[in-house]
């Protein structure tokens, strides 16, 4: 299978059908994750097999049980899938510690998957963590944070 059919089955099946199991086909036991996280850097990469990804998965449908994912664009080279999603979904659960609000949002991802012997084996992700926790009323709406930034 192409690498794009693949990554293109990690979103329909997993996110948008929300049938976890499909895990066991679309990822490789030994893929790793790389996420940057703008607290701490990016990540040196952790494990993220099948298990892992349906508890991760899993977590984030606890707290927003209607989530789907929208490819709005993708783009491959070779073993790779780059691919702009935006998450959608309704903040019916905890999230972080945070109670849900019954907010709607969208959640911004930057997504590159390496295929390899059709299977995600590897992943590096960018997510827009700050727009969604502005959605969810934990942090100032930007013009907000900016307005008091300049008074001091």
């Amino acid at each position: 299978m192409e690498p794009q059919a693949v990554v293109a089955r990690f979103f329909a099946e997993i996110w948008n059908e929300h049938r976890l199991a499909a895990a066991e086909e679309i990822v490789a036991p030994e893929c790793v994750t790389h996420q940057l996280r703008s607290s701490g850097g990016a990540t040196g990469g952790v494990p993220r097999g099948p298990a892992e990804l349906r508890e991760h998965v899993a977590g984030w449908l606890a707290a927003f049980p209607d989530m789907t994912a929208e490819v709005e664009a993708s783009v491959a080279a070779g073993d790779r899938v780059v691919s702009w999603v935006a998450m959608r979904g309704t903040h019916a659960g905890p999230w972080l510690g945070v109670p849900p609000t019954g907010r709607r949002v969208t959640v911004r991802t930057v997504v590159m998957h390496r295929v390899a012997g059709g299977r995600i084996v590897e992943d590096w992700v960018v997510t827009e963590s700050l727009g969604l926790f502005q959605q969810l009323g934990v942090v100032e709406p930007t013009p907000d944070l900016l307005a008091r930034a300049t008074r001091r």
